[in-house]
């Protein structure tokens, strides 16, 4: 009886797991709840990272003073999440391609749940909320994409970024040039950063930004992360050979490195 009892349990489990599956979706905004939401702040949220999207239609003035960005606008759009601080700045670097908004903040709080490196508190300014709120749209569908190559394992991760056009996004944050190539190549523990910067650095005819490490450039996160600019190819190439080292480094303590989407690199 004993028995039938826990493969019951089991059986009942096993359901409700591949409800949930069912549910989450791998691309494209994800609610992750069933729950109707009443509030038209809410736009939605990425199935990673906990990463969620909201606009602002009419923000206080009192309030927008306050928030450290320079401009005026009406609407705000907000993509905040827990885990990520790159994927969501590539996210909203797409987003602002495509909508009439600015980036005018971006904010790497010391997070990722007690891990190695960064959440992200991302600002998207315009004037029309139906544009605001698209640019979040369109950054929470890009989320799980530009979780394509991240890393991880009980020790730490790797973080690869590339587009063959930055745009505000990335050069408020990163000082990458606009419409310019661009790559991110980050390891954590941040030794393994230093060697995957680099191996890329000499991999390809690429020039670096700039290079952030816990006493310079992050918030105080145990990363090593290298930025490039160049040829459309060269980054590309440097940041793929930085990978295949920093796969190895941070296998050595732990499991192999796995990613929870595919990689777009």
């Amino acid at each position: 009886m004993a028995d039938q009892n826990e493969q019951l349990v089991t059986d009942i489990l096993s359901k409700v797991l591949q409800s949930n599956d069912i549910n989450e979706v791998t691309n494209g905004v994800n609610q992750m709840k069933d729950v109707a939401i009443n509030l038209t702040e809410f736009v939605g949220t990425a199935p990673i990272g906990d990463t969620i999207g909201m606009v602002i239609a009419n923000v206080d003035r009192d309030l927008f003073a306050k928030l450290h960005v320079e401009g005026d606008y009406r609407a705000i759009g907000i993509l905040s999440a827990r885990t990520g601080g790159g994927p969501q700045i590539m996210a909203a670097d797409e987003a602002v391609k495509g909508t009439n908004t600015t980036v005018i903040s971006v904010q790497l709080p010391r997070d990722t749940k007690g891990g190695a490196g960064h959440g992200s508190l991302i600002l998207i300014g315009g004037q029309d909320v139906s544009d605001v709120r698209r640019a979040i749209e369109i950054a929470l569908e890009n989320v799980p994409t530009r979780f394509g190559d991240v890393y991880n394992n009980q020790a730490g991760h790797l973080e690869l970024q590339y587009t063959a056009r930055a745009s505000q996004a990335c050069h408020m944050a990163f000082g990458a040039p606009e419409g310019q190539a661009y790559g991110l190549i980050a390891g954590a523990p941040a030794g393994i950063g230093v060697v995957m910067a680099d191996t890329a650095l000499k991999a390809a005819n690429v020039e670096a930004i700039d290079f952030a490490s816990p006493g310079f450039g992050t918030s105080y996160s145990n990363e090593g992360i290298l930025h490039i600019t160049g040829d459309s190819g060269a980054v590309r190439q440097a940041v793929i050979s930085a990978r295949e080292v920093g796969e190895q480094l941070l296998g050595t303590l732990g499991d192999t490195p796995m990613n929870d989407f595919p990689s777009y690199i």
